[in-house]
């Protein structure tokens, strides 16, 4: 389930979304980095601002989840969605994939913006990253015909890693990682149908 043995054009066909995604982060980190990009542009107009966010700039609830703070930033977010975002695009459609995504980005967002000072920046993938840990935690409760047992266990277990992990390392974003979890948690309640096949 999470182990890719495709090849590069075959994960861009079987994965569409989750290809688009990748290659949105890349194209923006690059363009941030290029030396004759106007220095800081793409955060001073896009970063998750909550100060600028409560003066009108709602575009702002979106954008962070495309954006990242340096290199290994977008690395290790981008190399995530790609071990635990093709299964659930798999399991639910491009469709619904984007909707679990994008909601529980934005949710994670508007919490950084309830719960965290005017003066909070934000950038990052990882509250919709950890939507999508929810709606695998939410289908491992009330949908097992959908993730074997063992797949179960290893969804879990990353998810409480991910978890004390978001306590212990700096300057990550704790509000963006709950929300997204319940957000996503949630959006499974509601999304998973009756109907399905087990995914290996």
């Amino acid at each position: 389930m999470f182990t890719r043995t495709e090849s590069f054009k075959e994960f861009l066909r079987f994965y569409p979304i989750v290809s688009i995604i990748i290659t949105i982060h890349i194209v923006l980190y690059f363009i941030s980095v290029l030396p004759f990009f106007p220095n800081l542009w793409l955060y001073e107009n896009f970063a998750g601002v909550n100060l600028y966010i409560v003066e009108g700039q709602y575009w702002r609830l979106i954008t962070p989840i495309f954006m990242h703070s340096d290199f290994p930033h977008m690395l290790f977010n981008s190399f995530s969605l790609v071990l635990f975002g093709p299964a659930l695009e798999q399991m639910i459609g491009k469709w619904k994939f984007i909707f679990v995504y994008l909601i529980s980005g934005i949710a994670a967002n508007v919490a950084t913006l309830v719960l965290e000072p005017l003066t909070y920046i934000h950038v990052g993938s990882s509250g919709a990253i950890f939507g999508l840990f929810g709606f695998y935690a939410a289908a491992t409760k009330i949908r097992k015909d959908l993730i074997s047992k063992g797949n179960s266990q290893i969804i879990l277990t990353i998810m409480v890693i991910g978890l004390i992990m978001t306590f212990l390392q700096p300057n990550i974003n704790v509000t963006a990682h709950l929300f997204g979890l319940l957000t996503g948690f949630l959006l499974g309640l509601a999304l998973l149908s009756k109907k399905g096949k087990l995914l290996k």
